[in-house]
């Protein structure tokens, strides 16, 4: 390839003669495209390229101590506001299974007490009969198979004579003194009692008795007390004048 220097000249230009080449052709202007070579491998070595330097930023980089401490503390306060968290839903959950057990305990024992008082009367009939020999044969094995049905269901007899007086689980019929006691006693027992486990289903109705005092003695009517006088007669018994 041939270069001609010039046109007619013989020689190149001279700098400084406002041809274009009297620059630097470092100070010459791009006119083109720019296109910068960012591939991280030079294609000619084979060599990985090193990164340019760039300002240093705000902020410390992630894996100096200043930002690790802040970081644990973050996860530090993070865990302990989930675990808050979760204890106060274990324990609304603990509570709430709480409650639905004891409200449906107390919902079977309600209706258990229902049905054991429809059957005390039962129960009364065959103590009375017990009590006069009349319990035998059949009927004696089909009472006493229901007797220990209500028992297993928990009910629970109560009050013998002997008893000393609990206004919470007897209910007095019928009162006395004696000299015999101590302290208020149940001295006769009119009507079993019956209770459900705390609860009693039916006090037991006895005739107490209490101890007789120095001060306190039987009074008797007096057969020689006589009638109020009239109003309208005399005090001094005689007839009202005319």
């Amino acid at each position: 390839m041939t270069v001609t220097p010039g046109r007619g000249s013989g020689r190149w230009p001279d700098a400084g003669s406002g041809n274009g080449f009297d620059r630097d052709p470092g100070d010459r202007e791009p006119t083109g495209p720019v296109i910068r070579d960012r591939r991280r491998i030079d294609p000619v070595t084979g060599a990985v390229r090193e990164p340019r330097e760039t300002a240093a930023p705000a902020t410390p980089p992630p894996d100096s101590p200043e930002s690790l401490a802040a970081r644990v503390v973050e996860l530090e306060s993070t865990l302990a506001e989930r675990t808050a968290d979760l204890q106060r839903i274990q324990a609304e959950y603990v509570n709430y299974k709480r409650r639905v057990d004891r409200d449906r305990d107390v919902v079977r024992d309600s209706a258990i007490v229902s049905v054991l008082t429809q059957l005390l009367p039962v129960l009364d009939d065959i103590g009375r009969a017990r009590e006069h020999g009349e319990l035998e044969g059949g009927f004696k094995a089909v009472a006493e198979s229901f007797e220990r049905i209500v028992s297993a269901l928990g009910l629970e007899r109560f009050g013998e004579p002997g008893d000393v007086f609990d206004p919470h689980v007897h209910e007095a019929l019928m009162h006395s003194y004696s000299e015999d006691v101590d302290v208020p006693t149940a001295q006769m027992v009119l009507q079993d009692g019956y209770r459900f486990r705390d609860r009693i289903v039916r006090p037991a109705r006895v005739a107490v008795a209490e101890p007789k005092t120095e001060g306190e003695a039987d009074v008797e009517p007096d057969e020689h007390v006589q009638e109020p006088a009239d109003a309208t007669a005399d005090p001094a018994g005689d007839e009202p004048a005319s």
